[in-house]
């Protein structure tokens, strides 16, 4: 590979069943990223067999192992296209090998999720999803392999997309694409199938071509964590290795978390050819600053308009690999880059149980090698990013007695429980309903509302602006009447809440937190909305209010139902 080429990696999940294996190896084999040696030597084992060719088998490096006919470890395998290199993870189903595709994935940037046309979205299926989103991978690939089975079925591809997109969008991932393929006959892996002419996308390597690639450290937000401070003659030099971003003498700097700012004075050097007026992610560096606080080991230098989050209680997933099982209340070390602080598992939120998958809601341990969903609290307050923003600042281990028994990931801030979605900023949080869905149920002739998943949607987080029974402009605000404060959704992101004070009626459409449309088109009426408004203060807005500024489906449909969900009561017709 060349060494400036661009690489990514990718993790490949599903079902034991549903083919990873043979579509990897079909992409091995069609960038010609195998040599001509394993490709006779899988030919000889497989007519030893009396089998056909089992691209599957190019991914096992030993005779054995083909021969046991599975795959025995996560493994990484390099392949190339025009574009760039790739890393694919290959995420094994067999149970005891779970725990390196929770630990492999960590590392991935994008997935491709493996579907067979003929089964269909099984269990399992979905709980690889429901994991892929607990590690933050957002860009995802579902592959419906096997197409072949199914006579390459239009009808039956769209009914796996549409039963995987409902479950995927719960969990907040949104796959880029659907791409129906058979890994045998290789349609749709290099090339385009000639046999699914209703498919008007693109085959697997020209898709994955055109996945963004993660921004790299040094165009992330700066992060040097304190290592130690020397002291030279009359110099205090402050080392570390700097985990992300770029520093310059000169620059404006805040050291966290006891938000002291200075200037950085100089970059230290042993020899005069080593100097350097900017230092980059990667480098391990002394620096002197303008001001000589009293700084210590497990502090943060960044930059002032893109620091970290500080706080002593986040969410965060973990793996658990102690010998004692992980108990809710009590108390570990926790290692996070140059930080060890006492922590104690606030709260075990659910745990997944790598040998079976299934998710348990009310259980206060973790065994060994299952997934959880913890609530954290430090003894004092720590700086952190969220895994997704930087896997260096977001990831963490926990130490139990003198050993390392489990790694973490960083999920965010925990804002406590909810049982609604939250828009939050710095200085306001609003508990909206605007995300809910509402049916009319046929056989008991109701109307019902359904709770979206409650979900906290911070500054720059994408929303939902597209339900099953709703659908927002890209451009709108949400108005709180209680609060009198107003969140701003630009291009579908949030990007601001502010106090009714200080907000502009921006021509843009208005609703209150239940997605009712309030009917204001010009600044006038925006006025006389607020003057009516103010009557309320204190009081529960009647019918006669309701009737003259809300438009309850102006951006929503109720769509009819007939099963027996248990949905929550809203309305009774």
């Amino acid at each position: 590979m060349g060494q400036d080429r661009e690489s990514l990696k990718i993790v490949v999940v599903g079902h034991v069943d549903h083919g990873k294996s043979t579509i990897i190896g079909r992409l091995l084999y069609d960038t010609k990223s195998i040599n001509e040696g394993k490709i006779e030597k899988v030919k000889a084992i497989c007519k030893e067999k009396g089998k056909p060719f089992e691209y599957a088998y190019l991914l096992d490096a030993f005779e054995e192992e083909q021969k046991q006919g599975i795959t025995i470890d996560t493994t990484q395998i390099y392949f190339s296209t025009q574009k760039r290199d790739y890393i694919i993870i290959d995420a094994p189903g067999h149970k005891e090998f779970l725990k390196n595709m929770v630990s492999g994935a960590a590392n991935a940037e994008a997935a491709l999720l493996i579907i067979d046309a003929q089964e269909g979205v099984k269990e399992q299926s979905k709980r690889h999803g429901y994991i892929l989103s607990l590690i933050g991978i957002r860009k995802v690939f579902v592959i419906v392999n096997k197409m072949d089975l199914i006579d390459y079925s239009e009808e039956k591809f769209n009914q796996i997309k549409q039963q995987m997109n409902e479950f995927l969008n719960k969990l907040h991932v949104y796959p880029l694409k659907y791409i129906p393929v058979s890994g045998f006959y290789g349609d749709n892996i290099a090339k385009k199938s000639d046999k699914m002419p209703w498919f008007k996308g693109d085959p697997i390597i020209t898709a994955i071509d055109q996945i963004e690639k993660e921004k790299g450290l040094i165009e992330k937000p700066l992060r040097f964590p304190i290592q130690d401070i020397y002291k030279f003659d009359n110099r205090r030099i402050i080392a570390g290795r700097i985990e992300s971003g770029s520093l310059s003498v000169g620059d404006k700097i805040l050291i966290s978390p006891d938000n002291k700012i200075t200037k950085v004075k100089s970059i230290e050097f042993w020899q005069d050819k080593d100097k350097k007026d900017t230092i980059f992610a990667g480098m391990s560096v002394g620096i002197t600053l303008e001001d000589e606080f009293f700084n210590k080991r497990g502090e943060v230098i960044t930059h002032i308009d893109n620091k970290p989050s500080i706080s002593d209680v986040f969410k965060a997933n973990i793996f658990w690999m102690g010998k004692k099982p992980l108990i809710e209340g009590n108390k570990y070390k926790l290692k996070l880059v140059t930080q060890e602080v006492e922590c104690e598992i606030l709260k075990i939120n659910k745990v997944i149980n790598t040998t079976t998958l299934d998710v348990d809601e009310n259980i206060k341990l973790v065994n060994i090698n299952d997934v959880a969903e913890v609530t954290i609290k430090t003894k004092v307050k720590i700086w952190f990013d969220e895994f997704v923003n930087n896997q260096n600042t977001g990831r963490f281990v926990l130490v139990d007695d003198y050993d390392i028994s489990g790694g973490g990931i960083v999920l965010g801030l925990d804002y406590g429980f909810q049982n609604a979605c939250k828009l939050v900023s710095e200085e306001h949080e609003i508990v909206v309903n605007c995300f809910d869905e509402y049916y009319y149920q046929l056989n008991v002739n109701i109307v019902q509302k359904v709770n979206s998943k409650p979900e906290i949607f911070k500054i720059g987080d994408v929303v939902p602006i597209n339900g099953r029974t709703y659908l927002y402009p890209e451009n709108f605000d949400i108005f709180d009447l209680e609060q009198k404060v107003v969140a701003k959704i630009r291009n579908s992101i949030l990007i601001d809440i502010e106090s009714i004070k200080g907000y502009n009626y921006s021509m843009v459409p208005l609703i209150n937190t239940r997605g009712f449309y309030i009917k204001v088109k010009t600044d006038i009426d925006f006025q006389k909305f607020l003057d009516e408004l103010s009557l309320y203060d204190g009081k529960f807005i009647d019918e006669y209010f309701a009737n003259k500024w809300f438009d309850f489906m102006k951006f929503r449909e109720i769509k009819y139902k007939d099963s027996d969900d248990n949905y929550e009561l809203e309305y009774m017709l």
